[in-house]
């Protein structure tokens, strides 16, 4: 028998959205070796940081709202909507701008938890942040 520790979370538990900040709300889930779960608030007008994860893969669930999702460099970007899937392999350049009326919400999965980041700028230049497993 293996360890009981707690398996099912609820969402609503880590979504608490605050207008007392210009940055989306970062709500890890729980983070383990294998993976960082995060859920994220992404208000209108606020973007996540096109960015790359050197070591691993992000999937980002969306549960309600949308966004413009950054796919490269140079501002290519995808509709993003609700009951989306979005996922970037290692590697692949992602984020968001909300420029809807309404919260994006979604949940992130980093595999492995320690994937790094880099935030990466409109010319393509990589500058690498904490590695922390930044679930985005």
């Amino acid at each position: 028998m293996g360890m009981d520790h707690e398996r099912i979370y609820r969402i609503d538990d880590h979504l608490r959205p605050t207008d007392e900040t210009d940055e989306p709300l970062r709500s890890v889930v729980i983070e383990t070796e294998q993976a960082a779960v995060v859920a994220w608030i992404v208000l209108p007008g606020q973007r996540i940081a096109s960015h790359v994860h050197p070591q691993g893969q992000d999937t980002w669930i969306v549960l309600r709202g949308g966004g413009d999702y950054a796919t490269g460099h140079g501002g290519a970007v995808r509709m993003l909507g609700a009951g989306d899937i979005a996922i970037a392999r290692t590697g692949d350049v992602h984020g968001v701008y909300n420029a809807g009326h309404e919260p994006l919400v979604f949940i992130s999965v980093v595999s492995p938890a320690g994937a790094g980041y880099e935030r990466i700028d409109e010319a393509g230049a990589r500058t690498a942040l904490a590695p922390e497993g930044r679930g985005a």
